[in-house]
């Protein structure tokens, strides 16, 4: 071989050499590509060959009442999906035979499912009915792309029981939801109101996936390699409520026809006994396919049954906030429990407030017995003089209004207790005065509140002066068996004097026993103490309002009703209330009289002297 041809040897093999190095770079670059950057893209192509993945739902956890019964459990559904990427447009027409819907609403649900991911499963139809599944399933061989999730709805295992405003419903979640929250699929459901929206995080579970194997036509052939890649789904959490079932159903049947909310808790812990806004919708037709001519009903319904009146209404509390006035009194020194003034029935403070309580004499007590404006008036005047609305306000608060209770359900209002600042932006600096600042001391003008803030002010006197959080939840079980409390310590409130307290709660007792509220509160069972309240409402028919709680030595429990439109509360919201005092002291009704009266109770308008 000449040094010519040699040369042009080795450089031929060189040059072979940097073609092999650069096919081999290039291969090694697509399968870097191919199993590394495209992973999300071709992996599930390559199990589509032979294996689908398929979403394993969780059970959503279960509610309970503070017994163990259950209130909300899961009801097996049919789901039908898709996988786009191996679906056949042109068995539309088919699809959309079998389901017994339009062609349209077909397309538009596979547009849906593309645009969440072209290779992942998910729902195209959910809550099937069984015949219908069924034929899906005859017809499977001819629908490559279609599967199914047997899935679940919720339900309710006692048969009259609402608690709408307190379980809250579910629905699907949005695009966006499920685009902004990762652990959500195209057709999954979230809770929307409720305990079903506040635990949200808690109820729904993880995911689990399984790989079936598959034949060119889609049917399933059985689990591959017999689950051992399967990852198993973790069951939601379970909560625990304090409600009280039976409560529950006697606050739902005494509001029932009635317009207004209603609150029972635990003055010693804060926990929820019951707690009713009517009125109410059917949570059971809202429960899995939403029922749409219902859904469009109840969103045009005048008396707006979605809107929770015991946790988000604003109304001036009336005359159930003067026992908090006059602990704010005492605690300011410009009372004692002997302090008197004369009531001549009426009160001038550049015009005149009339007072419907009789002319006389009046201490603190007799004025929270007999509910007279004169003297709340002349102690409001006092507060803002020798001190501030702004140290009312502080005082106010600190029993929780004007501010969140911080109950766990979502869409709980503040209500409103103003201050200067409020007065302020609202009329204007400088512009208001006395006459802005006195109907505050007998719980009308700016002032408002919903029940679950003016039961938790009652429950807070009635044990003594402890803060409390009103919640639903006592406690929360993990699927691993763990158990998460989810009460709160009570606290003192630091300026309540128990001497203070006792005045007040005497007062209280008071009214129950031969005051305005001796008509339907006053029970020879227990002793109660109580407050009645009307508040003016200048689109209608006044409100009528009952605070109470009892026994009144070592409360059990507290109870705030509000009956909109109703009239005076001593004849309207009372008597609800103080048959639930009855019926969870005693564990039955002894006045069927009472019960009667309320289920046929209608607004009356004639005077009430007691009020």
């Amino acid at each position: 071989m000449t040094r010519h041809k040699k040369k042009r040897t080795e450089l031929s093999i060189r040059i072979f050499q940097l073609i092999i190095i650069l096919l081999g770079l290039v291969i090694m670059g697509r399968l870097f590509q191919l199993q590394i950057l495209d992973y999300e893209t071709y992996e599930p192509l390559s199990r589509e060959n032979a294996l689908r993945q398929q979403n394993i739902n969780p059970a959503r956890g279960l509610i309970y009442d503070r017994s163990g019964q259950l209130l909300v459990d899961n009801k097996p559904i049919y789901s039908i999906t898709i996988t786009p990427s191996a679906y056949e447009p042109k068995k539309t027409p088919l699809l959309a035979d079998l389901l017994g819907v339009s062609e349209v609403e077909v397309r538009q649900r596979v547009r849906e499912a593309r645009d969440y991911s072209w290779y992942r499963t998910s729902r195209l139809f959910t809550e099937i009915d069984f015949k219908t599944f069924s034929v899906i399933q005859e017809n499977i061989w001819q629908l490559p792309g279609i599967g199914h999730q047997v899935e679940s709805k919720r339900h309710y295992p006692v048969d009259s029981l609402q608690a709408s405003h307190i379980l809250g419903y579910l629905r699907e979640v949005s695009k966006e939801e499920y685009l902004e929250q990762q652990h959500y699929h195209l057709g999954d459901k979230t809770g929307k109101t409720g305990l079903e929206k506040e635990y949200e995080s808690q109820l729904r579970g993880e995911y689990g996936t399984e790989y079936v194997v598959v034949n060119a036509m889609g049917q399933n052939l059985g689990s591959y390699q017999e689950g051992a890649i399967d990852e198993a789904p973790e069951k939601g959490a379970n909560l625990h409520t304090t409600l009280d079932t039976e409560l529950q159903l006697l606050a739902e049947d005494l509001m029932e026809g009635k317009r207004g909310g209603l609150v029972a808790l635990n003055p010693q812990t804060g926990g929820i006994l019951s707690m009713v806004s009517a009125p109410q919708y059917d949570i059971r037709r809202l429960s899995g396919r939403i029922d749409s001519d219902y859904w469009q009903k109840i969103n045009t319904d005048p008396d707006n049954p979605l809107f929770s009146r015991a946790s988000s209404s604003r109304q001036p509390p009336g005359s159930t906030f003067k026992p908090l006035m006059g602990l704010m009194g005492l605690e300011l020194g410009i009372i004692n429990q002997n302090t008197t003034i004369y009531n001549p029935g009426y009160y001038s403070r550049g015009r005149r407030y009339n007072d419907l309580a009789d002319p006389g004499q009046y201490n603190i007590g007799k004025a929270i017995q007999e509910s007279s404006n004169t003297f709340f008036f002349w102690l409001m005047d006092k507060i803002v003089h020798s001190y501030s609305i702004d140290r009312w306000n502080e005082l106010a608060s600190s029993f929780g209004l004007g501010r969140s209770t911080n109950v766990d359900l979502p869409n709980e209002t503040t209500g409103i207790l103003p201050d200067s600042t409020y007065l302020n932006n609202l009329l204007g600096e400088g512009t208001w005065g006395i006459g802005d600042q006195l109907s505050l001391g007998v719980g009308q003008g700016f002032l408002a509140a919903s029940p679950l803030q003016m039961a938790t002010v009652t429950a807070q006197i009635g044990n003594g002066g402890y803060a409390l959080r009103p919640h639903l939840v006592h406690s929360i079980s993990q699927s691993d068996g763990t158990v998460h409390y989810t009460d709160s310590d009570t606290t003192k409130i630091s300026w309540v004097d128990s001497q203070n307290i006792d005045v007040i709660k005497n007062g209280m007792r008071r009214v129950v026993t031969t005051g305005s509220g001796r008509y339907y509160a006053n029970l020879d069972s227990v002793a109660v103490a109580g407050k009645t309240g009307t508040a003016q409402n200048p689109h209608g028919e006044d409100h009528g309002w009952f605070v109470c709680f009892a026994p009144v030595d070592n409360p059990r429990i507290a109870v705030a009703v509000l009956l909109e439109n109703s009239g005076y509360g001593s004849i309207s919201a009372a008597p609800v209330a103080s048959l639930l005092v009855e019926k969870y002291i005693t564990g039955e009704i002894n006045r069927p009289h009472v019960y009667d009266y309320v289920k046929d109770f209608e607004p009356k308008t004639e005077d009430n002297p007691d009020e």
